[in-house]
C-alpha cells in the first residue's frame, strides 16, 4: 500500500538519520503524540525504510536539466549531474550512508524536467512560458574536437611530483617540483618572472632522489628545453635530456623505476585520451560523409597542368553524387568536372572560398554527355551566364556542385596508435606503418579536392524563372565534354569504412589442395591466394571451425618444386561457410619461417604478369587508410555529433579537421563569438529554433544506420551590433521562406545588420563502432585509470548521429545577386 507522506514532510525531514539513535523513540513520540496510532506506527514505518541501505543505480541523463556524468560511489557508479551530485553527498553525511532516503531525494531532483514542467504550471503567466520554454535557453555549449596526427609516445610518462634544482644557462639557479617524468623527460613548472624559451639548455640536479636513493650530490643532468606553454602567472616546460653516455646508470635506474612505480604514480595519459577520443570521433564522421573526395594525380612537377583525378572515397551518403559523374559505359567522368584549367582556377581561390560548378547531362542514342560551367567561367556574361543556368535548370539532371582544394602533405597520411610501445604483436595488424609502395603512390597526390552537392529546390526554381529565351545553343555546347582515353583517366573507387581490410592482394589461381586435421582429411581446390593465406572450396563438407590449425600438401605444385618441401604445411582456419565447403586460411607461424608463404611470394613475384588479380588486386594493401586519414586532418566540413542521453539526445561534440582552414567569417566562428564560455561554440544557430530542433529530434527517431542522410535547409542572419543572443540571431526553416521574395528580403536585412549564414544540415544515424580499432587505446587507458577508460567507452557507445554542416552561402548569395530584382 503507497501511502502518502507529503502532509508529514516536515517530521520526515527532522528524523533523517535518527532512526538508529538511542533517543529516536523518546523524540519521535513526543513529536507524534497528536497523530492517530496507526498514522503514527506508518510514518515509523516510513523513516525506518528511508534508513534502509540501498543498492540502486541513479541514472539521470535525460531527466534533468544539467550535465551528467559518472558518479562512483563506494563502488557502485551513477550518473548525475552536479546538483544532483551536492544533494547526494549532503544526504549520505545525514543518513551515514547511501539509503533509500538518499536515493529518492536525489531522483526527485529540483530540476528534472518533472519538477520544472510542474513548477511552470502553478506560475501565473504559464502559459506564455510554456511558448518560450524550450528557446530560452541561450546557450548550447560544444567543444570542437580536431582530427589530427596522433604523436606517439617514445617513453611512458609517470606523473610525479619530486623536487629539483634547476641551473640556467646564465648560472642562476632555482628550486622547484617536476610534475611528470619520463626516461629522457621532464616537466615542470616556473613563474613568469623568470624566462626560459625552447632551445634553451640547462641542468638539472634530482635533489628529491638523493634523499631516498644515494646519489652523487654533484651529479646534474643536461636538458634541452623542447616546449614551453606560458599561462596567467606559470610557464609549463617540457625538457629532454641530452648528452647521454653510453650504458648510463642513471638512464637505467629511471628506466627500472619509472616501471616499478608506474602504477602507484599513474602515468600521464593525456596524449592517448585525446587521441582515443578524436579516433573514435573519426571513425563516426567519415564513414557518413556527403561529400566526395577526391585526391588528384600529378607528374611530381609544380604545375597542375597534368594533375588528373586518381581515387575517389566514397560512402553510401555520397555514392549517389559518385555514380551521377559515371557514363554510359561506368567509367568515371570527374576528370570532366575537375578538369586542369578548373583546379587551376581552384587552387589559386582564397583559402576558404569554394568554386561552384553547375552540370547537366544529355542521353542521345544510349550515350551519356556531360555540361559544366563554373562561376569563374562566366563571371564577365551575366547574361549568358543566367541563359546557361536556366537552360540546365530545366533539365531534370541538373546540379550544382561547390569544390574545395587542399594541399597534400604525405607526412599526415599516419597517425599511430598512441605510445606503440605498449602494443602486442597481435594489435600491430590493425594500424601497421605505411610501406614503402603506399609512400611512393602518396608523393604523386598533390592535392585532393571535395565535391560537395548543395543543389536544393529553391535554387531548382530560381534558376528556372531566370529564362533562356534566345540562349546561343553553339555557345552553349561548346561546354559539352568530349569522351578522351578513358585509360588515361582511370578512377578507383575506395570505399571510405573500417573493419577487417585485407593487408595484401590476392590472386586467383586454381590447385589441387589437399586439408589434413586431426586424422581426417579433405580434397579441394584453391579459389584465389595471397603470401599469407588463400581461400579453398572443399568437395566435401569439412568438420572444421574457426580457430582450428589445419595442415595443407599441394600436390600439383610440389611436382613443379623441388626447393620447397609443400607437404603438410600448417595453416589456421579463418573462417568457414555456413555449408563447411568453402574455408578461408592464413598461415600459422609457430617460428620465424614458413614454407607456405615463401613460395607463394615468389611464385608471385616470377608470375605477376600471368596471375589474374581479384577485385582488390588494384588497391595497394594500406592505401586507403592513408587516404582516408589524409583526408581527416583535412576535413572542412564540420561535424555535430549527435549523442543519446537517457531518452533525449544532445551535441556537445563538434568535429573538424586540425590542418582545414578556418575562415573567420564562417559558421564556427560566429558561434565561438555567440558563446559565454572561452573555448567552446554556441550552437544556439542550430538549435535555438524550437521547429527545427523538434524536427531534428523526429528525424533521429526515424532514422536507420542504413539510411542514406536526411537534409534540411537553414538560414541564419546573426546582427553583429547587438550582444543579446536571442534578439540577434534569427534562425528560419527553408518552409519558413517559401518565395523568392521572401528569400531575397530575409538576406537583404541579414547582410545590412550583420552576418548571414544558408545551411544544409545533413544527418545521419551512426554506424556501431569497430571497437577493434579502440580497444588498444582503450585498454592502456583503463590499466591505469580505470575511471576514465569506463568514462571513454560510454561516450563512444552513446554516439547516435552526425549532422555535417554544409555552408551553401555562397551558392545563394550568388543566386540571390541574379534575382534580388524580382
Amino acid at each position: 500500500m503507497n501511502k502518502d507522506f507529503s502532509k508529514h514532510h516536515k517530521i520526515i525531514n527532522n528524523f533523517r538519520g535518527e532512526v538508529s539513535s538511542n533517543n529516536f523513540e523518546t523524540n519521535f513520540s513526543a513529536v507524534t503524540k497528536h497523530l492517530k496510532k496507526t498514522e503514527r506506527f506508518l510514518l515509523k514505518m516510513e523513516l525506518k525504510r528511508l534508513a534502509g541501505l540501498c543498492t540502486r543505480a541513479i541514472d539521470l541523463r535525460g531527466l534533468v536539466d544539467g550535465e551528467c556524468q559518472l558518479f562512483d560511489f563506494q563502488g557502485q557508479s551513477h550518473f548525475l549531474d552536479n546538483v544532483a551530485i551536492a544533494t547526494f553527498n549532503d544526504n549520505v553525511a545525514i543518513y551515514g550512508g547511501y539509503t533509500f532516503g538518499v536515493y529518492e531525494v536525489v531522483k526527485d531532483a529540483k530540476n528534472s524536467f518533472r519538477n520544472l514542467y510542474q513548477n511552470e504550471q502553478v506560475t501565473a503567466s504559464s502559459i506564455e512560458n510554456n511558448k518560450k520554454s524550450s528557446i530560452d535557453k541561450l546557450q548550447y555549449p560544444a567543444k570542437l574536437q580536431l582530427l589530427a596526427n596522433y604523436p606517439d609516445r617514445v617513453e611512458e610518462r609517470m606523473n610525479f611530483a619530486i623536487s629539483i634544482t634547476l641551473t640556467l644557462s646564465n648560472k642562476q639557479q632555482l628550486i622547484t617540483t617536476s610534475i611528470d617524468l619520463s626516461v629522457t623527460g621532464i616537466k615542470f613548472k616556473l613563474i613568469n618572472e623568470v624566462t626560459v624559451f625552447k632551445g634553451d639548455q640547462l641542468t638539472i640536479a634530482f635533489t628529491g632522489l638523493e634523499q631516498e636513493f644515494q646519489f652523487n650530490k654533484e651529479s646534474l643532468f643536461s636538458f634541452d628545453v623542447k616546449n614551453v606553454l606560458r599561462d596567467s602567472g606559470t610557464q609549463l616546460i617540457g625538457c629532454q635530456r641530452i648528452a647521454i653516455p653510453d650504458n648510463d646508470s642513471f638512464e637505467r635506474f629511471l628506466a627500472g623505476y619509472i616501471q616499478g612505480n608506474k602504477r602507484r604514480y599513474k602515468i600521464n595519459l593525456d596524449n592517448s585520451l585525446v587521441a582515443l577520443q578524436a579516433r573514435s570521433l573519426e571513425q563516426y564522421a567519415l564513414v557518413k560523409l556527403n561529400e566526395l573526395v577526391v585526391f588528384m594525380h600529378g607528374t611530381g612537377t609544380d604545375s597542375v597542368a597534368n594533375t588528373i583525378p586518381r581515387y575517389a572515397l566514397t560512402t553510401r551518403n555520397n555514392q549517389k553524387l559518385y555514380q551521377y559523374w559515371l557514363d554510359d559505359k561506368k567509367h568515371s567522368t570527374l576528370h570532366y568536372l575537375i578538369n586542369a584549367e578548373r583546379l587551376q582556377r581552384l587552387v589559386t581561390l582564397p583559402p576558404g572560398k569554394s568554386l561552384l560548378v553547375f552540370s547537366f547531362t544529355h542521353q542521345h542514342k544510349g550515350r551519356k554527355y556531360f555540361y559544366t560551367v563554373d562561376e569563374e567561367q562566366l563571371k564577365d556574361d551575366d547574361t549568358f551566364f543566367q541563359q546557361f543556368l536556366a537552360f540546365a535548370a530545366s533539365k531534370s539532371t541538373f546540379v550544382i556542385t561547390a569544390l574545395r582544394s587542399h594541399a597534400v602533405n604525405p607526412a599526415q597520411a599516419y597517425s599511430p596508435f598512441t605510445l606503440s610501445t605498449a602494443m602486442t604483436k597481435q594489435q600491430s595488424y590493425l594500424n601497421p606503418p605505411l610501406t614503402n609502395e603506399v609512400n611512393a603512390i602518396l608523393a604523386k597526390l598533390p592535392y585532393l579536392v571535395t565535391v560537395t552537392d548543395v543543389t536544393n529546390v529553391n535554387a531548382l526554381n530560381d534558376y528556372q524563372a531566370l529564362g533562356y529565351e534566345g540562349v546561343d545553343l553553339g555557345r552553349l555546347k561548346s561546354f559539352g565534354h568530349t569522351q578522351g582515353n578513358k585509360q588515361s583517366c582511370r578512377i578507383d573507387e575506395i570505399a571510405l569504412a573500417y573493419g577487417h581490410q585485407r593487408q595484401e592482394v590476392r590472386f586467383k589461381y586454381k590447385t589441387p589442395v589437399i586439408i589434413e586435421c586431426e586424422g581426417s582429411k579433405w580434397s579441394g581446390q584453391s579459389a584465389d591466394f595471397s603470401v599469407s593465406g588463400l581461400k579453398v572450396d572443399i568437395q566435401n563438407p569439412a568438420r572444421l571451425t574457426k580457430g582450428d590449425i589445419v595442415y595443407l600438401t599441394f600436390p600439383k605444385l610440389q611436382k613443379i618444386t623441388s626447393a620447397f618441401d609443400l607437404k603438410k604445411l600448417p595453416y589456421k582456419v579463418m573462417r568457414i561457410s555456413k555449408d563447411k565447403s568453402v574455408v578461408n586460411l592464413r598461415v600459422s607461424i609457430k617460428e620465424h619461417q614458413h614454407i607456405g608463404r615463401s613460395f607463394f611470394k615468389l611464385l608471385i613475384d616470377k608470375n605477376k604478369s600471368k596471375l589474374t588479380p581479384d577485385e582488390y588486386a588494384m588497391l595497394t594493401p594500406g592505401l586507403s587508410s592513408a587516404l582516408r586519414t589524409l583526408y581527416a586532418v583535412n576535413m572542412a566540413i564540420p561535424t555535430a555529433i549527435v549523442q543519446s542521453s537517457g531518452s533525449r539526445y544532445k551535441m556537445e561534440t563538434l568535429v573538424a579537421g586540425e590542418y582545414a582552414y578556418q575562415n573567420h567569417k564562417n559558421l564556427l566562428s560566429a558561434m565561438l563569438r555567440l558563446s559565454d564560455r572561452h573555448g567552446y561554440y554556441n550552437l544556439y544557430p542550430l538549435l535555438g529554433n524550437i521547429q527545427l530542433s523538434s524536427l531534428l529530434d523526429q528525424h533521429m527517431k526515424k532514422l536507420l544506420a542504413s539510411d542514406v542522410a536526411v537534409c534540411e535547409l537553414i538560414y541564419v542572419a546573426i546582427n553583429t551590433t547587438v550582444s543579446d543572443i536571442e534578439k540577434s540571431v534569427i534562425i528560419k526553416q527553408d518552409s519558413d521562406l517559401n518565395t523568392p521574395q521572401l528569400r531575397n528580403f530575409f538576406i537583404k536585412q541579414s547582410l545590412k545588420k550583420g552576418d548571414f549564414f544558408a545551411l544544409q544540415l545533413n544527418l545521419s544515424r551512426s554506424d556501431e563502432a569497430h571497437m577493434e580499432y579502440l580497444n588498444p587505446e582503450l585498454a592502456y587507458i583503463s590499466a591505469y585509470a580505470i575511471h576514465r577508460g569506463k568514462q571513454l567507452e560510454q561516450e563512444i557507445y552513446s554516439v547516435a548521429g552526425l549532422v555535417q554542416l554544409i555552408d551553401v552561402t555562397q551558392e545563394t548569395l550568388l543566386r540571390y545577386s541574379f534575382t534580388k530584382s524580382y
